[in-house]
Order: C-alpha cells, then sequence, then structure tokens
C-alpha cells in the first residue's frame, strides 16, 4: 500500500502560519518528520480553492524536494499553480484531483498531466458525493474514458471512491459502498487501474479520542477490497502502525514487532 502523507493541509495551524509568513523553517521540518514517519508521497495542500496556490505550491514543492527527495501530490484546483509547480517536482507528481465538476478547466488538467508524466486521482464526485455503487463507478467510468482519450493509461490513475464523515447522514452507506467500489476496480477493470481513499475524511464530526482509531480500523477494512494507496496522517502512532501490520501482511515489507511498539 502505497502511504500519501496529508498533514501539510489547511487543518494544521503552523504548517498555515508558515505559509502565510513565508517561513521555510518550519515545513522544511516538518517535511523532514513526515519523511522519517515512512511517507511514501507528500500530499501538498495550500488553499481550499486554489486562490493563492500559483506563489506557495512551487515554493512548498520546492522544499519538500530539497528536504526528501519524495515525490508530491498536488492537491490544488488551480490548473496555472500545477503548471508552474512541475518546474519544482524532481520527479513527476501525483494530481490530486479530477471530477466530474472539478476542477473548471478539465481538459487543461488532462492535457497537463498527459505530457508531465503525471498520475491523476479521478475522484467519484459530481459536486457532491453520490450514495449510490452504481453511480460512483459510472463516474469513474467517464473519468477513466476521458483520461485514457487524452493519453493517460491506467497505470498512472487513482481512482478515489470519495468516502465521507462517518457520523453524518450516508456515512455508512457510503463507506460500504466505497468498499464494494474499490473491489470491483481491482477485480474488473483492465488494464489494472489503482485505488486511492482519503481516510481522514472518515472520522470528521468524531471526537478527537476515537479519530485515530476509527482511521486505523478504516485502513484494515478497506485493505481487504485491494485498496493500493492511502492518504493518511502519517504521524499518529495508530495508523503508522496499522500501515506497518497491512504492508506486513502484504509482504510488502519485512515485519519488525519494533514497528509496533
Amino acid at each position: 500500500m502505497i502511504v500519501i502523507a496529508d498533514n501539510l493541509n489547511t487543518r494544521n495551524r503552523d504548517y498555515t502560519e508558515a505559509l502565510r509568513k513565508k517561513d521555510a523553517g518550519p515545513v522544511a521540518a516538518l517535511a523532514r518528520k513526515i519523511r522519517d514517519a515512512g511517507a511514501e508521497i507528500i500530499n501538498v495542500q495550500c488553499s481550499l480553492d486554489g486562490a493563492g496556490d500559483e506563489e506557495a505550491l512551487p515554493w512548498v514543492t520546492g522544499i519538500i524536494g530539497s528536504e526528501t527527495g519524495l515525490p508530491v501530490s498536488l492537491d490544488s484546483r488551480n490548473v496555472d499553480a500545477l503548471k508552474a509547480t512541475l518546474l519544482h517536482c524532481k520527479q513527476p507528481p501525483l494530481m490530486n484531483f479530477i471530477s466530474e465538476t472539478e476542477p473548471k478547466d478539465q481538459y487543461a488538467l488532462l492535457s497537463l498531466v498527459s505530457a508531465s508524466g503525471s498520475s491523476l486521482v479521478l475522484r467519484a464526485s459530481r459536486g457532491t458525493v453520490p450514495n449510490t455503487l452504481e453511480a460512483k463507478l459510472q463516474i469513474l467510468e467517464g473519468l477513466i474514458e476521458m483520461a485514457n482519450e487524452a493519453d493517460i493509461p491506467n497505470a498512472r490513475l487513482f481512482a478515489d471512491p470519495s468516502l465521507v464523515h462517518l457520523v453524518g447522514g450516508m456515512g455508512q452507506t457510503n463507506l460500504a459502498n466505497s468498499y464494494k467500489c474499490i473491489k470491483v476496480l481491482a477485480d474488473l477493470v483492465e488494464p489494472p487501474i489503482n485505488t486511492v481513499a482519503w481516510i481522514a475524511n472518515i472520522s470528521i464530526g468524531l471526537e478527537e479520542r476515537l479519530k485515530k482509531q476509527v482511521e486505523a480500523s478504516l485502513l484494515f477494512y478497506l485493505a481487504g477490497a485491494g485498496l493500493d494507496a492511502a492518504i493518511v496522517d502519517v504521524l499518529d502512532d495508530s495508523v503508522r502502525k496499522a500501515l506497518s501490520c497491512i504492508k506486513s501482511f502484504r509482504d510488502e515489507m519485512i515485519f519488525s514487532q519494533t514497528d509496533l511498539m
């Protein structure tokens, strides 16, 4: 399972304050800490709507590259910012994301991904997250077709079933359908496509003491469906231990008891 760190996000106050001040020191220290915790890719979010990303996204990406050498996942709806950031990527990034409605200029994003050799997250969303397996698969089928027409092969695509908050409305139904969606994609799509899930989305609204326990449990659950990559809080011990177990069970790493201590 590919470990994508989601620690550089707009909910992280220390990080957002460093962004505001353009203070490279805290960003560099956090990037190194994320690398040392086992991240294989670092997701970079500088805003929720893409505003200001033309300056901030290349700046953070450059720091990550120089401090860690890890590839990045660029979490922005701003295609101009993504294009500018490519110059600071030491290897092709993961572009996060395209859906039925975002970004506004979908074909510009697809062209950028195709030309740069980047990978792309396909999110099962049309502005709102559908509540049925059939709707999720219909959206993803259309996005796969668009990506393939832009000469982006399935090997560079990561299908995201779009998890929602467990405690809200359709949370449990959505989770069950997301599990089935991952399993169907793993079993039926040829050539094979990757799957990815943003694990922390499930725990929004839960009591703080319960969040990481639920996220760690979700990792085991979705691993059983064949999940290929997870966007997670790599600095949390419960999540890190779950990832170590999953990787060991899949023979992706050598099991060590010390990883669980």
